[in-house]
């Protein structure tokens, strides 16, 4: 069972910028599907942005052009750098590690965006 760590969620502003980490266990991480989503109270877990072996991204709508997801294999670790943050934004930052069909998610991490 792949094991992750996320860190870099707090409070910010409207307009600001934080980046979310995310470490993961195991010696084949270049092999995982990674992937980011969050959980608004009240509201359903969404994806936010996803990242294969390969390097290929996805994003949601909501975050293109604002949210940028990477992955350092050297470091087993995946980011979230997230700029002009909204108030909408305010969620639950969950990491998904996708590893021969088996999900693995992190604890979450807070993000709140005050307006």
């Amino acid at each position: 069972q792949v094991q992750l760590v996320e860190s870099g969620g707090g409070l910010v502003q409207a307009g600001g910028s934080l980046r979310l980490s995310c470490a993961a266990s195991g010696r084949t991480f270049s092999r995982y599907f990674m992937g980011w989503y969050r959980q608004a109270p009240g509201k359903q877990r969404d994806l936010v942005a996803t990242i294969n072996s390969g390097g290929s991204t996805n994003y949601a709508d909501s975050v293109k052009g604002r949210f940028t997801i990477s992955r350092d294999n050297a470091k087993n670790t995946v980011y979230l750098q997230m700029n002009n943050l909204k108030p909408e934004d305010t969620a639950v930052y969950y990491c998904l590690a996708r590893a021969w069909g088996i999900d693995a998610w992190g604890q979450g991490t807070q993000v709140t965006v005050s307006s």
